[in-house]
């Protein structure tokens, strides 16, 4: 599997550039978050230090907008843009399944639903050049430096700590959804008890 071709490379780079995508944008995002906060501030969906969205937004990303390496304002469009749905459309789903969104840009001038801001947009641009142009050869040589069997180990072991870490913090959520929407059916059923018995 992990040798797998995909997209014009192999699986085990694919899940590995995910893997450090995901704790660089952890890391760029919480430190920016604390900074704001004045406050540390731990961005990521559960304990540890791991966005996916950033992991799913870096790899796609690299795979959609390579072609356009060396077009500078036609990288940074089109990247903004994409970044853009990308980050509209999680946002949706996220509201639909947990009732909430894990970032709020109520506060931030020319806002969408609070989903997705003017600030951010113009941030994804510069990210798409800064990932195409300069760091993403950087972490597949940062990759290519350890041994293959190595690394399949190193992500197996972070893809099954951040798996228990998100089922328990799932769990959580569910639970006390649970919890409410028991509470919601008994109140329902003691209002139509005493209005017909």
């Amino acid at each position: 599997m992990w040798t797998r071709e995909m997209f014009g490379t192999d699986v085990y780079h694919l899940i590995a550039a995910f893997i450090i995508y995901s704790m660089l944008g952890w890391l760029v995002e919480s430190i920016y978050m604390s900074f704001c906060n004045r406050k540390l501030t731990n961005r990521g969906f559960g304990r540890g230090p791991f966005c996916p969205i950033y992991g799913f937004g870096g790899v796609i990303g690299y795979l959609i907008l390579s072609p356009l390496s060396g077009h500078y304002i036609k990288l940074y469009l089109v990247g903004a843009f994409l970044a853009t749905t990308f980050e509209y459309l999680v946002g949706r789903l996220m509201l639909k399944i947990f009732g909430e969104v894990w970032w709020d840009y109520n506060e931030k001038p020319c806002n969408f639903q609070g989903i997705i801001c003017l600030e951010s947009t113009v941030a994804w641009g510069f990210y798409a050049i800064i990932i195409i142009m300069f760091l993403h050869g950087r972490i597949i040589n940062f990759i290519d430096r350890y041994d293959f069997v190595w690394g399949v180990g190193a992500c197996r072991l972070v893809l099954f700590v951040v798996t228990v870490d998100y089922v328990i913090k799932l769990y959580g959520i569910f639970k006390e959804n649970l919890i409410e929407y028991k509470e919601k059916i008994v109140d329902r059923y003691q209002s139509f008890r005493t209005r017909w018995y």
